[in-house]
């Protein structure tokens, strides 16, 4: 009688590895992450200067809680972004460091006070005893006059926030001509200012007002002529409302 033998099968593993995993689309993706990166980068450096910064600003501060990556710092990229009271403080210490590059600066430095105030940032060019801003009984600005209203022209006209100009006199009548009084001696400083102004970086739209107060508003109540009362300010305004429309206008843009 025949014995009945186990059967053994015998199954042989194949030289394939077997299943690899997600490792590849690991690697794949870096692959990618690196050449988009690459992609970056050259294109990066063939843009402006202002979209430079306003990518490296926004690296440096994801947050946006800084003046400069959110466009506002005014020498900074985007800065078509509006001014609030909050950043009022920013600009004031932006511009004072302009200011401080200016020629003449060190005789110029108590003729400049800057003041945030309930209806913008103030800032006034005072007059000295001779004249700092504009010639004794001129309304024309002399050469200091003519160099900080066109260095604040420049850098407020990158924003969007409207601008008031005023004028201001002591309590000294004008002399000379009858018919002409320091009512018309403030108005035509502070329109002179605007004009100058405009032309070298305010836009056309961005004075909302030009006043001129004569001695109604003296800084130095305890002497009507001091000549610091004489002076011309200039007014950074908050954004209340809607912002007006800013045209594509200015000494640094196409016509």
């Amino acid at each position: 009688m025949a014995q009945n033998h186990p059967v053994v099968i015998i199954k042989k593993k194949s030289g394939h590895g077997g299943h690899h995993g997600g490792a590849w689309k690991v690697a794949y993706a870096d692959f990618v992450t690196a050449m988009m990166a690459l992609f970056i980068v050259l294109w990066l450096l063939n843009t402006s200067k202002k979209i430079q910064e306003a990518v490296g600003g926004y690296f440096r501060d994801p947050s946006g809680s800084s003046l400069k990556h959110q466009g506002t710092d005014i020498s900074g990229a985007g800065e078509n972004l509006p001014l609030t009271k909050d950043d009022m403080p920013k600009l004031k210490d932006e511009i004072e460091r302009r200011i401080h590059q200016m020629n003449n600066f060190d005789k110029l430095k108590n003729q400049i006070q800057m003041t945030v105030t309930p209806e913008g940032l103030r800032i006034e060019m005072l007059e000295s005893e001779t004249g700092t801003f504009f010639d004794l009984g001129s309304s024309g600005p002399s050469e200091n006059g003519k160099e900080l209203l066109s260095l604040l022209a420049h850098e407020l006209g990158k924003l969007p926030n409207q601008v008031s100009i005023e004028g201001h006199t002591d309590s000294k009548p004008f002399a000379g001509n009858r018919d002409y009084t320091n009512w018309e001696l403030s108005t035509d400083r502070a329109n002179a200012a605007r004009r100058l102004m405009q032309e070298t970086g305010l836009r056309e739209n961005q004075v909302s007002q030009v006043r001129g107060y004569a001695d109604q508003m003296l800084r130095n109540t305890n002497d009507p002529f001091d000549p610091s009362n004489r002076r011309i300010s200039v007014i950074v305004q908050y954004v209340t409302g809607k912002l007006p429309a800013i045209a594509n206008t200015g000494p640094d843009r196409p016509q």
